[in-house]
């Protein structure tokens, strides 16, 4: 939650909590935190009395319908033979993919060697390299 903060700017919001509310800082703070553990009280009430009326065994992650449905409703062959016809897909894509990534890195370390003015054999394939084009505005 805090993850975009330094230390410098947590130290400043306290400072600026401190200057609001002064003496009652401790009472709001208690307060704020026995707000936070009814809270979650009342959510784990719900989903107990939710998987009580259901006759299933409910988490609070599973109540997003994508994640209902695939526990709930779907056996594990009904899944399996979901995924089964996309699995070869994507299998597929990934592979082309992976080839892809593999041929830019190997074109990128000729580049490389290119630039820096080493040229060994292996990276040029024994052909000479192409003379540099010479535009118009160098002859100019």
């Amino acid at each position: 939650m805090f993850e975009n903060l330094n230390w410098w700017e947590i130290g400043a919001l306290l400072l600026l909590a401190l200057l609001i509310f002064g003496d009652r800082l401790p009472t709001v703070i208690s307060d704020g935190l026995r707000m936070v553990r009814n809270l979650r009280t009342m959510a784990s009430n719900a989903t107990t009395d939710l998987s009580r009326e259901l006759g299933t065994d409910i988490q609070l992650e599973d109540l997003h319908p994508k994640a209902f449905i695939r526990k709930h409703l779907l056996s594990e062959e009904d899944e399996q033979a979901i995924r089964k016809p996309l699995q070869g897909v994507y299998d597929n894509l990934r592979a082309d993919v992976t080839g892809v990534h593999n041929e830019l890195k190997d074109v990128a370390s000729a580049a490389d060697l290119r630039a820096s003015g080493s040229r060994p054999a292996a990276a040029t394939g024994g052909a000479p390299a192409p003379a540099p084009r010479v535009s118009y505005d160098d002859a100019t």
